[in-house]
């Protein structure tokens, strides 16, 4: 019996050896025969033949040659055969010989296994069931895959390991032990390898429901990918099982190219050219449900055939036009062993020789080794180091139709020549997906993924693939799904609150467009404003009894250096740069230092005049605008040497601190040395103790002199002001504390200003008459009495 859709290969052996025989570029002066054995898939016949094609006695002997024949110089076909000539294997298997003249005209298995994994990764199918067979092909198929799987995060839900020869017993027995496991799988993918028997039991198990009183056959509703292997057996069992189950499977084929002349050489084939070829008749016949005359029809119901079929005519699943990925490969190996002889001609090596010369076969197997040319399609045909034919796969979509006939259609490649990470390639848009599935491209997991915002949390006992969904701890984001783990964003963006995506922080800083700092920034300005104004009092007033009587020069300065201050917290507001960092503090501690030490001066004036009163002689001559003066600039000195350290040493500096809050990028002044910040607040909060010392013991001194008790509420408020800024600074974060710090120099400010000068522009103002020294005197009279 000839099956009809594998007569093409027996073609395809024919076309290629008359396209050399014609060709007269190769082995020209030499004509190519062939002859063609059947094993009938069995093992035992493999051998009969293979020792057929050695020994024409009629018994068979190992190791010897018997009778005269022909030595065989190359075969091509696919299976088993001895190790003694060089050999062309087609069909794709893994059950390897370790014979240095056997090469294979089909990729690497590997390479198909490799891309198995590629779709499923593809498709996101983690959670995936196989079928095969206990064969040594099918024990390396799994030992192959299975550490592949683990690599790519994919679990083995279930496993179905079928024996080799497979009978209706074992497809009975077979789908009672495996019918619960494929009900409680959640897995939507089967990938099944093996041949006939594997892909027979398959189209059993998913059409079970016409032997076996089944009714619920959802179980069956899965996508199944198979290996190139099944190809072969798709149009033996065709007729036997229902096709329909299958739809939307995904197999790997061996790829094929249209080869010019092939196709008019199909539709020249005809059943009256038998001379030679001994299937045509029985082809032909079966092909057309005919009986050629004058043979007759055995069954009794067939008529003769009109002799005016056409190839073309049938079906595709029963006979292609185009060339398969088959009978490509048998075209290929002609053309592999013709480009070798031919080299071999050419290098004026015997081709026939005597039967000791064994070395021809030598010598073509290396030619083969390095053999690399371009066939008729363009394609190259040259074999990898372990004699297999560097080339790819075809991916092809199970399409059936009622009438259950089927056609592959392409989908994708495996291509090993594609640049890196582009071995691979589908289009999801050509395939056709099982009618049962509700979600297309279906799922296949052991439970569903975890959302955006959640981690990956193993499961005690179960798979890795199955795990539950735990949310992302504080400061870490998943913002895609199933991730293993939950990442930490960026330093410039901030979790959001679903913390499933990263959100871009917003620089801040005391800016003047906001109400907060237009409000200390507008405070600012008045109070300098204020103490610009009191200072043109006391300018204009500078003859007046009161001006004179609290020492005018110091008055001055002090006021000049409130308003200094006042202005200088104005630096603090806005964004920072370079310049304003290394000025605010500075600006900031040296001018405050020489207001503290006009308090400070003032107060030691005070108590200096009164004991100079009381000796008339001792502390006169030291009271007076030298010592004044002296004290301002002595004490100034010290903080001016601490604000050159600090500059000298570490230096303020413009930072973008991203991890002080965490949705905001602070924009700040880095203080660079913290101890020397501390040092020049320490400095001045020692001037205002000392200043708030001395006015205090100085507070009941004569009235004339009362301008201490006055220095002593000042020192009050500002040393109450800055003992209280130190825990406030610190626990506040962003542009607060740097508005806790522009709070403090405004309010210690104008402590000193209300305290020490109010009284006295109250008198200047709307108490003129109390501003002359006939009341200074009297007050200091009465307070004698």
């Amino acid at each position: 019996i000839v099956m009809v859709k594998y007569y093409q290969h027996i073609l395809a052996l024919v076309f290629a050896i008359n396209e050399i025989n014609k060709d007269p570029k190769i082995l020209p002066n030499v004509t190519l025969g062939f002859h063609i054995y059947d094993s009938y898939s069995s093992a035992s016949l493999t051998y009969r033949v293979t020792l057929d094609m050695l020994c024409k006695s009629q018994a068979f002997i190992p190791n010897y040659k018997c009778g005269l024949q022909n030595n065989v110089i190359g075969v091509t076909g696919g299976t088993l055969v001895p190790s003694s000539a060089l050999f062309l294997y087609l069909f794709l298997t893994v059950d390897q010989t370790d014979a240095p003249f056997f090469y294979r005209m089909v990729p690497n298995e590997d390479f198909q296994i490799w891309g198995i994994v590629q779709l499923l990764l593809h498709f996101e199918w983690k959670w995936v069931g196989i079928i095969t067979k206990e064969t040594k092909s099918g024990e390396h198929f799994l030992s192959t895959l299975e550490p592949m799987f683990s690599q790519n995060g994919i679990c083995i839900s279930s496993k179905v390991i079928l024996p080799k020869d497979i009978g209706l017993h074992d497809m009975l027995e077979g789908f009672f032990s495996n019918v619960d496991t494929f009900l409680k799988g959640k897995e939507n993918v089967m990938i099944v390898y093996g041949e006939v028997g594997s892909f027979a039991w398959l189209t059993f198990f998913v059409s079970a429901n016409v032997f076996l009183d089944v009714d619920d056959m959802s179980f069956a509703v899965k996508v199944w990918i198979m290996t190139a292997q099944i190809d072969v057996a798709l149009s033996i069992i065709q007729k036997a099982f229902n096709m329909q189950a299958i739809h939307g499977a995904i197999s790997f084929a061996l790829q094929s190219r249209d080869i010019e002349g092939f196709q008019e050489y199909l539709q020249a084939i005809h059943p009256s050219d038998e001379e030679g070829n001994g299937f045509i008749k029985e082809f032909w016949e079966q092909s057309f449900d005919c009986f050629i005359p004058p043979y007759g029809d055995p069954t009794g119901f067939l008529g003769p055939c009109t002799r005016e079929e056409k190839l073309e005519s049938l079906p595709a699943p029963f006979f292609e036009m185009r060339m398969t990925g088959h009978s490509y490969s048998i075209y290929n190996a002609v053309y592999a062993l013709a480009h070798a002889f031919h080299i071999m001609a050419s290098s004026k090596l015997r081709l026939h020789a005597r039967a000791k010369e064994n070395p021809r076969c030598l010598e073509l197997h290396s030619l083969i080794q390095r053999i690399s040319f371009n066939n008729n399609a363009g394609d190259e045909v040259t074999f990898n180091g372990h004699g297999e034919l560097a080339a790819g796969f075809a991916i092809t979509n199970l399409v059936t139709f009622p009438n259950n006939s089927y056609v592959g259609n392409m989908v994708g490649s495996l291509d090993p020549h594609a640049p890196p990470g582009k071995e691979f390639t589908i289009n999801e848009e050509r395939i056709q997906w099982h009618k049962g599935f509700v979600q297309v491209p279906p799922s296949s997991l052991c439970n569903a993924k975890c959302s955006p915002g959640y981690s990956k949390k193993k499961k005690e006992g179960m798979a890795f693939c199955c795990y539950d969904c735990a949310p992302c701890p504080e400061g870490k984001v998943a913002e895609q799904t199933d991730r293993d783990y939950c990442i930490s964003c960026p330093e410039d963006d901030y979790p959001n609150r679903g913390r499933d995506h990263c959100i871009p922080k917003v620089q801040t800083f005391l800016s003047i467009e906001e109400s907060l700092g237009l409000t200390l920034a507008s405070l600012s300005l008045f109070l300098s404003v204020l103490t610009a104004f009191v200072l043109a009092i006391f300018i204009k007033q500078q003859h007046t009894p009161i001006v004179k009587a609290n020492n005018r020069g110091l008055s001055y300065l002090l006021l000049t250096s409130l308003c200094l201050c006042f202005l200088s917290s104005l630096l603090f507001i806005g964004k920072p740069n370079h310049l304003t960092c290394l000025l605010r503090q500075m600006a900031f501690g040296i001018v405050f230092s020489i207001a503290v030490s006009s308090v400070l001066a003032k107060t030691t004036v005070v108590v200096v005049a009164f004991m100079g009163s009381q000796s008339r002689n001792i502390f006169r001559k030291w009271i007076g605008k030298r010592m004044a003066y002296s004290v301002v600039l002595g004490c100034s000195l010290v903080q001016v040497s601490i604000c050159a350290a600090w500059l000298a040493y570490s230096p303020p500096f413009p930072d973008f601190n991203k991890h002080l809050i965490t949705e905001e990028i602070v924009v700040e002044c880095n203080e660079g040395s913290v101890t020397m910040f501390y040092c020049v607040l320490s400095y001045m909060g020692f001037l205002s103790f000392v200043s708030f010392t001395v006015a205090f013991l100085a507070r009941k001194l004569p009235d004339s002199f009362n301008e201490a008790k006055f220095i002593t509420f000042s020192m009050l408020v500002f040393c109450s002001v800055w003992v209280s800024f130190v825990p406030t600074y610190l626990s506040t974060k962003g542009k607060y504390m740097v508005a806790v710090e522009v709070f403090s120099i405004l309010s210690s400010g104008a402590g000193i200003l209300g305290c020490i000068f109010s009284p006295k522009c109250y008198i200047i103002l709307l108490r003129s008459n109390l501003n002359n020294r006939m009341h200074l005197i009297r007050r200091k009279h009465n307070s004698k009495i």
